[in-house]
């Protein structure tokens, strides 16, 4: 049967690399107070299609049997459903809420390396009650990097770095309207663009949407600002733009890129470049590349809205970020990202007589109940093939039970008596360890 396309399934290898990437994100969202939901995986279908751009990629759900039509769908995002389980749930949470989402999602677009009809995303946001602190920008953003962070270094590889390309819709918004460019959510979604097609057909792209040239060149100017402090602050009022919007927004930037304490290995920029395509924006936007896989785009992105959802009594502002983790396993799986074994156990229990299975399990769950993975030989094989499957799966050591018992480390052949209440094997051992692959291996 042929692979469906845009649906991974992953190697026990790559499922463990899988796992690594998400035990990091949810002990960093946890770390900084962010409680943990899951929502329905669908949603009516009338409630998608009112939602976003992407219409013609939702796949809608109807029963094998039924003769209706289909009303309900698979959600495209998380953002949707969090918003609906904000409003049902208002009575009960504790605002601000500080809630992370890990969860698959579905959309029918076509399958490419990074982009699947079926991926995990991770999502965190904080939603307040009518009002949300500026500051709340500050800790996703914050969070986010942290997250990111602990993602190359688990990687390992020198070369791995993360951006964190931070913008705001007001800053856009309102340099457009001081160009005296009424329809600003038009030029934002050309300007979007940028990364896709060249500055000369952007140029063209605004002219067919009644931009000038002289216009469409401070336009341009704009989106090619780019700094690591809040020195672009100077050099937007270098190009003579003035406007209310635009002066709020240029303070609100400069206080999220000049709040935001950078690990080792992630960048964080003021990119003006950055629209964020979708209307419901509102302030801060974030967008994220990864060095060396460019061709990605982001793979984690996000920002304000200042009305996530409402109900009969409140509004609910809000500010989330979302990494694309199936996207971003594709950029590490494809350099080489695996790890040191493809199964948990670090011990083989030898037998040497199907008679002694009950005491090797006795010993095993000793040491299982010390937190040492363990598995028992499946036959009572010679115990030359007892190490050799053991080395196919990648365990470490072989434990022969007797008097008294050893263990053997069969990387290095070396055997040492040990005592199951008291014996642990490195640490580097107790479980898979994600590595980097030599080049002969890595994943064309």
């Amino acid at each position: 049967m042929a692979r469906l396309s845009g649906f991974p399934e992953y190697t026990p290898r790559e499922r463990i690399v899988e796992q690594a990437v998400l035990d990091h994100l949810r002990t960093t969202f946890e770390l900084h107070g962010f409680a943990s939901v899951e929502t329905r995986a669908v949603e009516p279908l009338d409630v998608l299609l009112r939602k976003g751009e992407i219409d013609k990629e939702v796949y809608a759900v109807s029963r094998l049997h039924g003769e209706e039509a289909a009303e309900l769908a698979l959600h495209f995002d998380l953002t949707v459903p969090f918003a609906r389980y904000v409003v049902e749930n208002a009575n009960t949470l504790d605002f601000p809420f500080r809630r992370y989402q890990v969860q698959k999602v579905w959309r029918g677009e076509r399958p490419q390396q990074g982009r699947y009809r079926e991926f995990t995303q991770a999502d965190i946001d904080v939603v307040g009650r009518d009002v949300l602190s500026p500051h709340a920008d500050v800790d996703v953003a914050q969070v986010m990097t942290e997250a990111l962070g602990g993602l190359m270094d688990l990687v390992g590889s020198a070369d791995a770095h993360a951006t964190l390309q931070v913008s705001n819709r007001k800053v856009l918004e309102g340099f457009y309207l001081g160009l005296g460019l009424t329809d600003s959510t038009a030029v934002m979604q050309v300007v979007d663009k940028l990364d896709k097609v060249t500055p000369e057909k952007i140029r063209v792209m605004l002219g067919e949407i009644g931009v000038d040239d002289v216009s469409a060149t401070k336009v341009l100017a704009l989106a090619e600002i780019v700094t690591t402090d809040t020195s672009f602050v100077q050099q937007v009022e270098a190009l003579g733009v003035e406007h209310e919007l635009l002066a709020e927004g240029l303070a609100e930037l400069a206080h999220v890129v000049g709040s935001i304490v950078a690990p080792d290995r992630v960048t964080v920029t003021a990119d003006l470049r950055i629209a964020r395509g979708l209307d419901y924006y509102t302030g801060t936007v974030f967008e994220t590349r990864l060095s060396g896989f460019e061709q990605l785009g982001s793979v984690c992105s996000g920002g304000r809205y200042e009305k996530l959802a409402a109900d009969n009594r409140s509004t609910y502002p809000g500010v989330g970020i979302s990494l694309g983790v199936s996207r971003l396993l594709a950029a590490l799986l494809g350099d080489g990202v695996t790890a040191s074994r493809s199964v948990p156990s670090a011990v083989l229990v030898a037998v040497a007589d199907d008679n002694e299975r009950p005491a090797a399990q006795a010993l095993a769950g000793v040491l299982r109940g010390r937190g040492i993975s363990t598995e028992v030989a499946p036959s009572a094989a010679k115990f030359g093939k007892q190490l050799r499957h053991a080395e196919r799966r990648g365990i470490p050591f072989v434990w022969f039970p007797g008097t008294p018992d050893t263990v053997k480390d069969i990387r290095s052949g070396d055997q040492v008596e040990a005592d199951p209440a008291t014996w642990t094997p490195p640490s580097e051992d107790l479980r898979p360890q994600v590595v980097i692959a030599p080049p002969e291996e890595k994943t064309p």
